[in-house]
């Protein structure tokens, strides 16, 4: 299997030191699982590059410039799920980089294009694939990785998620990533999205894919993509997301959004710069760089 990215020692050694993992540094499940929620937890999601004009780097060495050696700085995901995959790689995991359809609100899969990145991570020693993905970003988004299972409940970190197929045209199985909305939650359920019991909220369609394998010079080309069109909503507003063990921060647009693990929401709307800024500092931990407007 062809490496994805290349990181050295010192890069796994700083890496580890920004996400605060002290645990095993072996290519088993716990260690999968723990490094991903520490790095959800550690990085913010950010679209400050793009919102400056600027496409984001996805090599490795501006990876870990930016990331991880910057300290207060984050990234979109394909910067997140580039680096998780080139650090996975250094420990011995096998990684294959997937695309996937977000389907969060559509009314069908086929109306949304490919230009989410996931992996599919090999475990040495597992039968099972799993499925990690630190570069979603949303209240949905999966804290663990978790096994590549149909039908299956997870419960990672307080969240839970299931995966199941879906039909569609094309000769390779179509997977759903669902996440289990609490009572009072917000949201469509989209695409595949089905109710729960009576009470106990609902489960909403996250994004979609199969397991055809990509190759970094795809993403090159999504990212740049997506950085660049005016139509992408990562070029036109601040779209800022951090989750911690309590809440899940999203700043879209002028618009500060607290969602907690009981399906509670609260927002409120900021006014200005300087209150943009103070925000992204103090609650998302992120430097702003010189220059970059955050409200139109």
């Amino acid at each position: 299997m062809p490496e994805t990215t290349a990181f050295g020692p010192d890069d796994l050694d700083s890496y580890l030191r920004r996400i605060g993992w002290e645990g095993e540094r072996r290519a088993d499940a716990a260690t999968l699982r723990g490094v991903h929620l520490a790095h959800t937890r550690a990085i913010p999601f950010e679209n400050l590059d793009p919102l400056r004009g600027t496409v984001p780097s996805l090599v490795p060495a501006d990876l870990i410039a930016k990331l991880v050696r910057g300290g207060r700085r984050g990234g979109y995901c394909y910067e997140h799920n580039m680096l998780l995959a080139g650090v996975l790689e250094a420990l011995g995991f096998g990684v294959t980089l997937l695309t996937a359809r977000v389907v969060v609100g559509a009314r069908r899969v086929e109306d949304r294009p490919r230009t989410h990145m996931a992996l599919l991570v090999e475990v040495p020693g597992d039968p099972r694939p799993y499925l990690a993905d630190v570069g979603f970003g949303a209240p949905g988004a999966l804290l663990e990785a978790v096994p590549l299972t149909a039908d299956v409940e997870f419960h990672d970190a307080g969240r839970r998620h299931r995966l199941v197929h879906a039909p569609h045209r094309g000769p390779l199985e179509l997977w759903v990533l669902q996440a289990h909305a609490a009572s009072g939650a917000s949201g469509d359920s989209g695409a595949a999205g089905t109710s729960g019991a009576s009470g106990e909220g609902v489960w909403q369609a996250q994004y979609a894919f199969t397991l055809e394998p990509f190759e970094r010079p795809d993403f090159e080309v999504i990212n740049w993509h997506i950085a660049t069109n005016p139509r992408s909503p990562f070029s036109s507003r601040v779209y800022v997301q951090r989750s911690t063990a309590d809440r899940h921060l999203l700043l879209n647009g002028p618009l500060l959004i607290e969602t907690h693990p009981d399906g509670t929401v609260k927002q409120r709307e900021l006014t200005d710069e300087t209150e943009a800024r103070r925000v992204l500092d103090e609650e998302f931990g992120i430097a702003v760089p010189d220059g970059t407007r955050l409200l139109a």
